[in-house]
C-alpha cells in the first residue's frame, strides 16, 4: 500500500487506538463521570487533530515517519485523559501519566530520523511533528499546573498564542533561520514539566524546572518576534518606513 492509500487507514487507526485506550483509562480512573468525560473529550481533540493533520494534506499521504508521530499523538491524547481531571481536582499525579508522557517525550526525534532514513521528509511532516510537540507541552503543562500552580499553563499556551498572533500579524508566520538554541529550549520544555510531576518532590524543587523552562521560552519567543519584526521592517518600501517613523 502506497503513501497515498495509507493516509485514511492511518488516521482511522489513530482515532480507534485512542478510543479503545482512552475508554479503558477513563474506566480505571477514580474521578467522577463529569471529569472522566472532560478528560476523554480533551484527549479526543488531540487525537482528532492529529488524524485531521494527515487527512487535510493535498495530495493526501502518510509516511512511516507520520505513523511514529501519530503514535506520539495517541500517547499525548492519553496523557490529556489523565491530566485534565487532575487539574480540575488538584489530585495526586497518576504515575501512568508520567510513563505515557515520558515515552512520548523519548520518541521525539524518532519520526525525523525515520523520515530521513526512508527519504520521506516533507514540510507537512515537519509541521505535524511540531504540532504534536506543542500538544505534549500543553498537556504536560496542564498536569504541572495542578502541582506547581496555574502559571505553568503559560508554558503550554505560548506556542498557541504565537500561532494566534500570526493570524493577525502575517509577518509572524515567516520562516526563521534554524537555531540550535531554539531546538534545545523546545526539548527542555517537556523534560522540565515531567520533572515537576515526579512524586514526592518538594514544592520548590518541583517548581524550579518549569520556572526555568518558562523563562527560556519567553526569551526564545521574544527573540523570534524581534527577528521577525526586523525582517518585516527591512522588507518595507522606503516610503512606508518613513510613514511608520512619522506616526
Amino acid at each position: 500500500m502506497g503513501a497515498a492509500e495509507r493516509a485514511l487507514p492511518d488516521a482511522l487507526g489513530t482515532v480507534a487506538l485512542y478510543g479503545l485506550a482512552g475508554v479503558w483509562l477513563t474506566s480505571a480512573s477514580p474521578s467522577g463521570p463529569a471529569l472522566q468525560l472532560a478528560g476523554l473529550a480533551s484527549g479526543a481533540l488531540v487525537a482528532g487533530a492529529a488524524a485531521g493533520s494527515v487527512l487535510r494534506r493535498i495530495p493526501r499521504f502518510s509516511t512511516p515517519a507520520d505513523r511514529v508521530t501519530l503514535l506520539r499523538a495517541v500517547l499525548v491524547a492519553l496523557c490529556a485523559v489523565l491530566a485534565v481531571p487532575q487539574l480540575l481536582t488538584g489530585g495526586r499525579v497518576n504515575i501512568l501519566l508520567l510513563v505515557l508522557g515520558g515515552i512520548a517525550f523519548l520518541l521525539d526525534g524518532l519520526d525525523g530520523a525515520v523520515a530521513r532514513r526512508t527519504g520521506t521528509s516533507s514540510a507537512e511532516g515537519a509541521r505535524f511533528d511540531a504540532a504534536t510537540d506543542a500538544a505534549l507541552v500543553l498537556v504536560l503543562s496542564v498536569a504541572s499546573a495542578a502541582v506547581v500552580g496555574p502559571w505553568a499553563l503559560g508554558i503550554g499556551a505560548m506556542y498557541y498564542a504565537f500561532v494566534a498572533a500570526g493570524l493577525f500579524l502575517p509577518h509572524l508566520r515567516a520562516a526563521l533561520q534554524p537555531r540550535p538554541s531554539r531546538r534545545l529550549i523546545g526539548a527542555y520544555q517537556p523534560f522540565a514539566l515531567l520533572a515537576s510531576l515526579v512524586p514526592a518532590a518538594p514544592p520548590t524543587v518541583a517548581a524550579a524546572a518549569p520556572a526555568v523552562a518558562l523563562t527560556l521560552l519567553l526569551f526564545s519567543f521574544g527573540r523570534d518576534v524581534v527577528e521577525l519584526e526586523r525582517l518585516r521592517r527591512a522588507e518595507l518600501p522606503l516610503a512606508a518606513r518613513v510613514q511608520t517613523i512619522v506616526r
